[in-house]
């Protein structure tokens, strides 16, 4: 919030200074007008920067959140990759029977699907 009140604080004495040259000056529409796009930029440019600083903080956090989640996918998949391979290494008979009748049903799905 004080970026935003040195924001206007600045707006305002430029606004002053261009309202003092204004009336010094052959074109005071000119001037005016001038200065009013002068206190519209500033003020753009305010909100532009909360935007963007705003925008920056999220994507931040959501980077920070994906890289957690991914390094749980991971020991997740190790840890189910181990048991995996542990109950193969237990029961060869059904693990070949599994093996079997997975390649029939995608055989099956492939041949309708044609």
């Amino acid at each position: 919030m004080t970026t935003s009140t040195s924001s206007s604080n600045s707006a305002a004495k430029t606004s002053k200074k261009i309202d003092d040259i204004a009336t010094h000056t052959e074109s005071p529409l000119t001037d005016k007008a001038t200065s009013a796009a002068h206190l519209a930029v500033d003020s753009l440019s305010s909100k532009a920067a909360t935007a963007e600083q705003s925008i920056r903080h999220g994507a931040s956090s959501s980077a920070e959140t994906l890289t957690e989640k991914q390094k749980i996918a991971r020991e997740k998949l190790s840890e189910y990759s181990g048991k995996t391979r542990q109950l193969a290494a237990e029961n060869p008979l059904a693990t070949a029977g599994i093996a079997f009748a997975a390649g029939m049903l995608v055989t099956a799905l492939f041949r309708r699907s044609k």
